[in-house]
This record gives structure tokens, sequence and C-alpha cells, in this order.
């Protein structure tokens, strides 16, 4: 199929300009297009928000059988649409069909003054569809004929973020393994990490799956039946079914990042003083300085390649669901999972104490 990098993504919204306005307001990207009533759609309305080399589409139903409207519905605000850069969008459709894959839209044309753009769209997981995107000429001119595109903000230079680092999947239980071979089947992705993690009483299974270009990560996640229900179990019951949890965006600064977004508006989740204190019998010296990590809440890990960092955000959704995470790699390949057992501990230890 010849899949390069994510070439965006797309969230099914209630309001695209009241979750466009926090996400250029908190998040520093950039409205670059829409489409809609002005663009001659009648059902929907979608707003294009760029940043670096990530590019996002809201959209918002004008109408109740829109299917943005029905995943609004069932699932609130998320993920509907990951969609992968390809040579040949055609033949990477009819591919994954001849798969397994279901068909959601059929190969379709845009073109204007030079620059073609051709989509096709297939299933996934859950209700969470991929389309194929063949570019060719104006990258900026993103969905020709159908989206208008505005200028670039002068200001845009100055990111804090610049690529979808991995998606992170929460699947029902038992739907693990097949997943991952769906994947390795229909899009030709392979298995390159998995773990099982136990948290207490809890535990879940994760494996990971990527694109042979390694641009595109899933880890996908699922609950470990038998045990105490956690963060996995609640997701699939608020959220309907599998699902986004969360995005990683990646960043080359995070130390910067953080609080340049905390003072924009964006909240995130604290870390307890005893994570940090108990840190040097877990990892090597980290790369960051431990003031700095402790000032910011950033977490740290480490793998064979070396350490990454990462910090997730509040949900900002009335599910309290999907979120976001930003990271910064210093080499290392794998997701930090060694973090979830240490701060559960380190919680604890810390309830103990008071």
């Amino acid at each position: 199929m010849n899949i390069g990098a994510v070439d965006h993504v797309e969230l099914y919204v209630g309001d695209a300009q009241q979750s466009a306005f926090y996400l250029c307001t908190a998040f520093g990207f950039r409205v670059r297009g829409q489409a809609g009533p002005e663009t001659g759609r009648a059902d929907s309305r979608s707003l294009l928000l760029r940043q670096g080399g990530i590019d996002i589409v809201l959209t918002s139903a004008l109408t109740p059988d829109h299917p943005a409207a029905q995943y609004v519905s069932r699932h609130g605000d998320g993920v509907a649409g990951i969609a992968f850069e390809v040579t040949d969008a055609a033949k990477a459709f009819e591919t994954a069909v001849e798969r397994g894959a279901t068909a959601v839209e059929e190969p379709v044309v845009h073109s204007r003054s030079g620059t073609e753009v051709v989509t096709a769209t297939v299933l996934g997981f859950g209700d969470v569809a991929h389309r194929f995107v063949q570019r060719t000429g104006d990258r900026d001119d993103f969905l020709p004929g159908t989206m208008d595109i505005f200028a670039a903000d002068p200001d845009e230079s100055a990111q804090l973020l610049h690529t979808v680092d991995h998606a992170a999947i929460c699947l029902p239980a038992g739907e693990l393994g097949p997943t991952v071979a769906f994947y390795e089947k229909v899009f030709g992705f392979s298995q390159i990490f998995e773990e099982f993690i136990e948290v207490g009483e809890q535990a879940m299974d994760s494996k990971v799956v990527q694109s042979p270009s390694g641009k595109v990560t899933f880890t996908l996640i699922e609950p470990v039946t038998g045990r105490q229900p956690g963060q996995i179990d609640t997701f699939l019951a608020r959220h309907g079914g599998a699902g986004v949890q969360h995005l990683a965006l990646l960043t080359d600064d995070i130390v910067t990042t953080v609080p340049a977004m905390e003072e924009r508006g964006v909240t995130f989740l604290e870390t307890p003083g005893a994570y940090y204190d108990e840190l040097s019998q877990r990892l090597d010296e980290p790369d960051l300085r431990m003031e700095d990590l402790r000032r910011t809440n950033v977490l740290v890990d480490q793998d064979h390649w070396g350490q990454v960092f990462q910090i997730f955000t509040q949900s900002m959704h009335v599910r309290k669901t999907f979120f976001w995470e930003v990271i910064d790699r210093h080499g290392a390949r794998t997701f930090g999972s060694g973090n979830i057992k240490a701060l559960y501990e380190a919680v604890a230890r810390e309830k103990a104490m008071a």
C-alpha cells in the first residue's frame, strides 16, 4: 500500500467552531480552511486546523442524518478518522477491500488549479475510518474544490507541536488479537511491541502496530477480564465501544512547550512528588533536569534506545473520554508504559503518608 505518514486526523464534534477556538487558543493551531454551506456542503461544517506537520479536521453535522451527528450521539466528541498518505489511493482502497476491509467511500478525485487529491475510505476499528489520501501539487490546497483555504498566519512559525506521534486505542476484551491481525493483513502493519500491564488489581494487555514507513503507529489496549475494572473499562463504557483514547503530539522541547500551553489554558494531569523521589531507583539519570521535570509534571521512561518524556492533558469532554498527550522522544521508541505502574505506586505512597 505504500502508506506514508498520517495525512490528517478528523474529529467529529458537536460544535466545530468552539472546538477550534480551544485548540487554536490553547494548543497553538491555526484555522487554515473551511467547508460548509458556503462551499456547497449543506449537511456539515468542517474546519481545517494546522500546526507544523499536523492537520486536524473538525466536522460538525448540520443535519441529523450526517455521520457526525450519529457519531457524536453514540460516542460524544472524538476521533472519527485517521487518514493515511499513499501514492495511489484507488489501488490502496482496492487492496484493502480485497483483504477484508469494509468500504466506506469509493475513490473520489478533487482537483483545482493544477492540484489534485484522490481520496478513498475504509473502516478501521469501531466507528473509526481510514481515508487514503493521494496528493499531487500544492498541499496547502487541502481538498481542492471542496474546502476554501485561508492565508497562512504570519505567526505560524512559532510552533509548539509538529507531528502526530501515535494514537492510543481502547478495545473491548477479546478484540486485541483480531485487531492486530486485521492491521497486519489489510494495511501491511507490523506488531513492534507488546506488554502486559498490571497495576494493583487492574490489568491490561497492550500491543503496538506500525506501518512499514514507521510513521503511523497505533497503541492498542484491551482490559483483562476477571480483574478489577480500570480506566480502559471506563473509557469503553462511556465512549460506547472501541475508540481513540488519546492522540500523542510530538514536540522538540517538552519543558518549554508544557508551560507555554498551560499559560494558554491547557490543564495537564499533576504528578505526585513521590514519583520523582523514586525515579533514580527506576531509571538512569534523565536527559532533562529533574527540577524541570518536577516543575512541569513531565513523566520520563526509558527503553533500549533512549528516553521518552510525556504528559497528558485532562479531558475536556463531557464523557471524560478523549484527551491529548504531549511527547518528546530522546531516542526511545516505546510509549512510556512504565509510567503507569510508577504513577499508581507514587499515588499510593502519598496517600499512605497523608
